[in-house]
């Protein structure tokens, strides 16, 4: 049953969900147990325990059970790389791009973004992603499929000057406007950012002047950082530092701006990146498949650096679930430092909630509290691995190290449910299986 109610002329659609436990991921990581997450059409209300305030008698109850939280936000990813998923394995970063990748993706057509995003738009929203940061082309199919999948999207259309060696991307300028005039703020669900690939694939001067757009457009610079240790070999050669000191001085980071990977950078590095407000996307898996290396996360946050998770692209995880990155993003630091003790369950939960909204430059999502966007997922907890609960830190020390996609049976994102007991709302699984395969291998024949 869904339960209208009219007001000045608009249709407000009324729920409560009320669940085991409601995991907030608010600054003072409120937990209830139980707990009711209260949201009219995408706005949360309410949250609290269910003596806390009477359900008004228009609003719907679900009684759902379980533990529900915050939606994951993957802050990194190239998500239809789906159709390339499995090539180049083993190869190092550079030959990988250049021997895999770019020459499967430069005969990439739209409609094979389409489906290649849709696939990998369901894979996420089946493990509790509810918002994706993507840097990639044919950036308008991504949106037409994010628009049918019901998912989140913060979408920086990718400049790549290997992917156009006329011109080194400098067309792209135009088309990011235009695109940003058409989809930003599109149904609620997606923003528009820049992404340029890198500073050593376009070389400072271009970065910067897509830096200087984004400011224009007051939005997000998305570039990649110091992910190896050869990338910026040149440019460090030229500049006689580090990258990340180029950048700060030429002013690409004056703007907002996410780096993904920042695996190679120092102490004077980590320095810039925190007095320039650089937020960070940590991409664990990836780093660790491309051999790319062990990124000082610990070290970044202690000098208040932002930083979020992220999957990378399908191509080098090879998934695109979230809760990988929650638990062996902090095992790898731990193990690297010989400490136990580093980024504990409350860290790493807020790094891949409430963090990763804020380094993707979404301010009202990532948290159950009043005010944010209806985007939260629910986890069962009726599961061996998530047995015994004695105190809460129990709890949450099972939904990081033991939540999984597995675990996720139902997700909401602005207010509406797109997957419930397991299984997708808005479109046919089989289909985007199909046409992925279909497609994929129509890019190496």
């Amino acid at each position: 049953m869904v339960i209208f109610y009219a007001t000045n002329l608009f249709i407000v659609k009324r729920t409560r969900v009320v669940a085991d436990t409601v995991l907030t991921c608010d600054e003072n990581f409120s937990v209830f147990s139980p707990g009711v997450v209260d949201f009219d059409n995408d706005c949360i209300t309410w949250v609290g325990s269910p003596e806390g305030k009477s359900a008004e008698p228009e609003r719907e109850i679900k009684n759902i059970g379980g533990l529900v939280m915050p939606g994951l936000v993957n802050a990194h990813a190239h998500t239809p790389m789906t159709l390339v998923r499995g090539a180049g394995d083993g190869l190092p970063l550079w030959r990988w791009l250049t021997e895999a990748m770019w020459p499967r993706e430069g005969q990439m057509s739209p409609e094979d973004v389409l489906w290649g995003m849709t696939l990998g738009s369901a894979e996420m929203l089946l493990s509790g992603v509810t918002t994706s940061c993507e840097m990639y082309l044919h950036e308008d199919a991504i949106v037409e499929a994010v628009k049918r999948t019901g998912g989140r999207l913060v979408m920086t259309p990718g400049v790549v000057s290997a992917l156009h060696p006329d011109d080194a991307g400098a067309g792209r300028t135009q088309d990011i406007i235009d695109f940003h005039a058409a989809h930003h703020g599109a149904e609620g669900r997606i923003t528009v950012g820049v992404g340029p690939h890198s500073a050593y694939d376009l070389g400072v001067e271009r970065a910067l002047e897509l830096s200087e757009l984004a400011q224009e457009l007051d939005s997000l610079l998305h570039i990649h950082l110091s992910e190896t240790s050869q990338e910026n070999q040149d440019l460090e050669s030229k500049y006689g530092q580090s990258v990340v000191k180029t950048l700060a001085e030429h002013g690409v980071f004056d703007g907002r701006v996410l780096a993904a990977h920042c695996v190679w950078v120092d102490e004077d590095d980590i320095s810039v990146l925190a007095e320039h407000q650089v937020a960070v996307a940590h991409c664990p898996l990836s780093n660790m498949k491309l051999g790319s290396g062990v990124a000082p996360v610990v070290s970044m946050r202690e000098a208040g650096v932002l930083v979020s998770l992220g999957t990378d692209g399908p191509a080098s995880n090879d998934t695109l679930d979230l809760w990988e990155e929650v638990k062996f993003g902090p095992l790898l630091a731990k193990v690297s430092a010989h400490d136990a003790s580093l980024l504990g369950p409350r860290e790493i939960l807020s790094m891949a909630t409430r963090s990763g909204a804020e380094a993707v430059g979404l301010s009202n999502v990532g948290s159950l509290e009043p005010g944010y966007k209806a985007d939260l997922l629910r986890i069962e907890t009726n599961h061996p691995a998530f047995v015994p609960v004695t105190e809460l830190d129990e709890l949450l020390a099972h939904v990081a190290w033991s939540g999984s996609s597995k675990n996720v049976t139902d997700v909401w994102v602005n207010g509406n449910q797109v997957v419930a007991d397991g299984s997708l709302h808005s479109f046919d699984l089989d289909e985007a299986v199909s046409e992925v395969q279909k497609r994929a291998q129509g890019l190496v024949d």
